[in-house]
C-alpha cells in the first residue's frame, strides 16, 4: 500500500501526505477548531460548527465522527476526513466531533475503542475552554448521533454496546443513534463477498494484515472486538442498543458481514436499517468512498443515503 511500513525492528513508518484523488470542498460556511481531549495520551479533536451568515446562533445537536483505516492509518486531518466533517456539519446544522484515536500496531485493540469512549465522556466534562462551541446555550447534550466509516463503523458498534450496556457513564450526553458506514468487521470463515473479486485498493491480504497489525497478540479474527458474533463474543440480546443505520457499497468485500450484522441484530428485535447503495461501490481506506458519498448527498439534499441518515437524525 505504501500508506504503512513496519520495519524488522519495530519501527513505524505512516505516510502523512497522500494525493487522494478529490479536492477539500470548502465554502467558509463551516468553523472548524482542534481541542485537546486526552493531555496523558496527548489525543486530539476537531470541532466543526455551522456558521449562520443571515440569522442567530442556534442550539445544535452533536455528530460523532470516528475515521476509517484499518485501525492502522488515517488522522482526523486527512483532506477526505476534513472535506465529509465540513460537509456533515453544514449539511445537518449540527457540530461535528472528530477524534483521533491511539493507532495499531503500536496500540492494539481496544485502545481505539477505549479513545472513542474517552471522547464522549470528553463531551459530558465541564470543559470551560470550548464554551462558545459546546457550552449550554451551543448543543444539546441529550441529541448525540455517532457516526463510524470502517473501522470507525467498528468503533461504533463496540460503543453502542458499552453504553447500551451500561458501561459508560455519559452523565448529561444521551446518545440517540448509531450510523455504520461499512462497519469493518472480521471473522476466520471467509464470506462470499470476502472470496469475490478483490477491489482496486482493496484485497484479502490487506484486509488480513490490518486485522493482524490491529488484534490482541495471539488472537484470531473470531475474536469478540473482530467478529461481532464469534464464538467467544458477548450475548448482544441483552444490549439496549439504540437505532442503528448500516449503510454499504453493493460491491464491498465487507458487504456480507455489514448485511449478516443487520440481519443478526434485526432478528433480536434491535431497531436497526440495512442499506445498500449500487453508487457506493467499493470499500477503500484511501479513497474513503462512504465519507465523499455522504458529504455529497449532503450537499446537495438528494433523496437515498443523505434521507437514510436525516431519518435516523431526525
Amino acid at each position: 500500500m505504501g500508506v504503512l511500513q513496519l520495519y524488522s525492528d519495530g519501527t513505524v513508518y505512516r505516510r502523512h501526505q497522500i494525493d487522494f484523488p478529490f479536492p477539500v470542498v470548502d465554502d467558509s460556511s463551516v468553523a472548524f477548531k482542534d481541542f485537546v481531549f486526552d493531555k496523558k495520551l496527548d489525543l486530539s479533536l476537531r470541532l466543526y460548527k455551522p456558521k449562520f451568515a443571515n440569522s442567530a446562533p442556534k442550539k445544535l445537536p452533536v455528530v460523532f465522527y470516528f475515521h476509517g483505516g484499518g485501525f492502522c492509518v488515517g488522522p482526523r486531518l486527512w483532506p477526505n476526513c476534513h472535506s465529509c466533517c465540513l460537509r456533515l456539519s453544514s449539511g445537518l446544522e449540527a457540530v461535528v466531533v472528530s477524534p483521533d484515536y491511539r493507532l495499531a500496531p503500536e496500540h492494539k485493540l481496544p485502545a481505539a475503542i477505549d479513545d472513542a469512549v474517552r471522547a464522549v465522556e470528553w463531551l459530558a466534562e465541564d470543559n470551560s475552554c470550548c464554551d462558545a462551541w459546546l457550552g449550554h446555550d451551543a448543543v444539546y447534550l441529550d441529541r448525540v448521533f455517532v457516526l463510524g466509516d470502517s473501522s470507525g463503523g467498528n468503533m461504533a458498534h463496540h460503543l453502542a454496546v458499552r453504553v447500551g450496556s451500561g458501561l459508560v457513564k455519559t452523565g448529561p450526553v444521551r446518545v440517540r443513534g448509531f450510523v455504520m458506514l461499512a462497519p469493518f468487521f472480521g471473522g476466520v470463515v471467509r464470506t462470499k463477498s470476502e472470496d469475490g473479486p478483490s477491489e482496486a485498493l482493496l484485497n484479502l491480504e490487506i484486509l488480513d494484515r490490518f486485522w493482524r497489525l490491529s488484534m490482541p497478540e495471539g488472537e484470531t479474527r473470531d475474536h469478540p472486538l473482530v467478529n461481532p458474533f464469534g464464538p467467544n463474543s458477548p450475548n448482544l440480546e441483552k444490549v439496549a442498543f439504540d437505532p442503528i443505520l448500516v449503510i454499504v457499497g453493493g460491491n464491498e468485500m465487507l458487504k456480507d458481514r455489514a448485511e449478516n450484522y443487520a440481519k443478526r441484530l434485526k432478528e433480536m428485535g434491535k431497531k436497526i436499517d440495512y442499506v445498500e447503495f449500487e453508487v457506493l461501490g467499493t470499500h477503500s481506506t484511501e479513497d474513503s468512498y462512504a465519507m465523499n458519498h455522504v458529504g455529497e448527498k449532503v450537499e446537495s439534499r438528494k433523496p437515498s443515503l443523505w434521507a437514510r441518515v436525516q431519518q435516523l437524525y431526525d
